[in-house]
């Protein structure tokens, strides 16, 4: 399939909370996943006016502004907008890396749109772009067990098990992410869905 036309920046943001306690929370896997791509490309995420961390480099050949929102994870909106505005980043070139409780740990799925599906980051994010027509990479940290609130599972840090998997899983959805910006969707979805 043929790749996307490269006819202005992208815009990839990882979602988490800021702050050293919660680094290892299920919550944080988009930051990682941001962390491993500005690794790979020798970015340097700074503070911008955003109130996000953004660096602007290559990434698969295209132009592409790397962020995190230095908010909360319910009032990431603000920031993703603000970068998007400032970089004049259409909607459609929007990536978005999340964690999802539906997902089985160590499963990545991508989708563009759809609901938040009870998700705040996401719910903030497309009220502030007023579009839910961008790009999500959704990275699998499964359900709570047993009667645990969904609100607590994610603000936990990954099990030991988790652990020893989670560099692998961060390493593909980053290859998810890079993958979206040369490819179809369609494309995308077919290799990292048949996982």
């Amino acid at each position: 399939m043929e790749a996307p036309a490269d006819d202005g920046p992208w815009l990839v943001v990882g979602l988490g909370n800021p702050g050293e306690s919660y680094a290892g929370n299920r919550h944080n896997v988009g930051f990682m996943v941001v962390d491993l791509l500005a690794e790979r490309t020798g970015a340097r995420l700074r503070s911008h006016r955003s109130r996000a961390e953004i660096d602007q480099v290559r990434l698969a050949g295209r132009s592409v502004v790397l962020a995190r929102p230095r908010t909360f994870m319910n009032v990431s909106g603000p920031p993703v907008a603000a970068v998007r505005a400032f970089y004049k980043i259409d909607v459609s070139r929007v990536i978005v890396v999340h964690d999802e409780l539906d997902i089985p740990f160590d499963a990545i799925r991508l989708k563009r749109g759809g609901g938040d599906n009870g998700h705040n980051g996401l719910r903030s994010i497309t009220s502030s772009l007023g579009s839910r027509d961008y790009l999500r990479v959704r990275v699998g940290i499964g359900r709570p067990p047993g009667r645990m609130d969904p609100a607590d599972f994610v603000l936990r840090d990954f099990s030991p098990v988790e652990r020893k998997a989670l560099p692998l899983l961060v390493d593909n959805a980053a290859d998810a992410v890079e993958s979206l910006l040369q490819e179809e969707l369609a494309a995308v979805q077919n290799r990292f869905h048949a996982g």
